[in-house]
């Protein structure tokens, strides 16, 4: 279900303002501390709590922000962090380590997993060297892109700080500027470059922070882009080709990437909007929409309400995470969350019940 434009360009025009008509229920929760394996969740998509599961020892294998993680075939599950001792972790699904690799990426951000003539590539983005490079899932490095002020889409001085990355079936890669200057860039397979879309601003074709870019396969005959708008609460809906087409309006949550498992969504929201509607540290939840676009539970949040077909705003209600950055679903719908800005925590395991 969406927002019409005129709720959505109301909210985003008067988020710092008391008199939105929508509730606040996190105004009234009393919060308690979340024991490892408490249950948390709505619906049919509740979730048992494993803290621990990721910990490693950080003396040999130290952490800063874990900021994405990916499934491969082999069922390993490959986590980008932002510390150069080890970029990349490889567990395996009991959250035992398998291997490390990565010195290179200070940054490391994005990581995207796809399928290559049925071998599992890697995307990673660095947007603290601008680098958007593909590689093995052992590390070796098949192609770096272009930047941008480059190959004449952007100026000498206009910020190139990428953010993620999204492949389509014919090759063509998508790169979110999210830190940098709002747009989404699309290369072919090649990395010569084709287009960009969207830029900032609060337009419906704009973002405020695209921190994030997916490809929505889940209607074969409509394949989209979803990008992010975290700013806005938002996801927005583009053609292949670039050309506006909606937006998913979620209160409240500073959403990061989509992650689409099956007919569900799944996004990890950064930071909630818990005092004077200002987007509020140490806030983070999960959200998880149907495939007709209607959330359906928020692990770690309150729970989802609408009213005369509208969602109300979304909160973090339990004190679990800190900055949900990232999610990923594994064969028996069970969640891994990456964290940023959480005290160098390892991911916590969510498994469905």
């Amino acid at each position: 279900m969406r927002f019409s434009q005129h709720s959505r360009r109301n909210f985003i025009r008067n988020a710092g303002m008391a008199g939105l008509a929508f509730t606040l229920p996190s105004f009234n929760i009393i919060k308690t501390p979340v024991l490892s394996e408490e249950i948390i969740g709505h619906g049919k998509f509740k979730y048992r709590v494993h803290k621990a599961w990721g910990n490693l020892d950080p003396s040999s294998t130290p952490v800063k922000n874990c900021h994405e993680m990916v499934l491969d075939k082999k069922g390993r599950l490959i986590m980008v962090t932002d510390e150069t001792k080890n970029n990349i972790i490889v567990y395996d699904r009991s959250g035992k380590l398998i291997t490390t690799w990565g010195n290179e990426f200070p940054g490391g951000h994005g990581l995207t997993l796809f399928d290559e003539g049925g071998t599992d590539v890697l995307l990673i983005c660095d947007p603290q060297t601008g680098r958007v490079v593909k590689t093995t899932t052992d590390g070796k490095i098949l192609m770096e892109l272009p930047h941008p002020a480059k190959i004449g889409a952007y100026g000498e001085k206009d910020a190139w700080l990428p953010t993620e990355t999204a492949v389509a079936p014919n090759g063509d890669i998508y790169v979110a500027d999210g830190y940098g200057s709002q747009y989404i860039l699309q290369f072919n397979a090649k990395g010569e470059y084709i287009r960009k879309f969207g830029g900032p601003g609060s337009g419906d074709d704009q973002f405020s922070t695209a921190h994030g870019v997916c490809i929505d396969r889940r209607d074969p005959k409509n394949i989209t882009l979803i990008c992010t708008s975290r700013g806005h609460n938002a996801f927005k809906r583009f053609t292949l080709d670039g050309k506006y087409l909606s937006t998913l309006f979620l209160p409240g949550a500073f959403v990061c990437r989509a992650v689409i498992d099956g007919e569900n969504l799944y996004a990890g929201v950064c930071w909630s909007r818990l005092r004077y509607l200002e987007q509020t540290n140490n806030s983070g939840f999960v959200t998880i929409l149907d495939g007709n676009d209607k959330v359906i539970s928020n692990p770690g949040g309150t729970a989802p309400e609408y009213r005369n077909g509208e969602l109300q705003l979304m909160v973090q209600a339990q004190p679990i995470f800190n900055h949900c950055h990232d999610v990923c679903i594994d064969g028996d719908k069970n969640i891994y969350v990456c964290q940023w800005n959480a005290g160098k925590t390892y991911p916590i395991k969510l498994e469905r019940i």
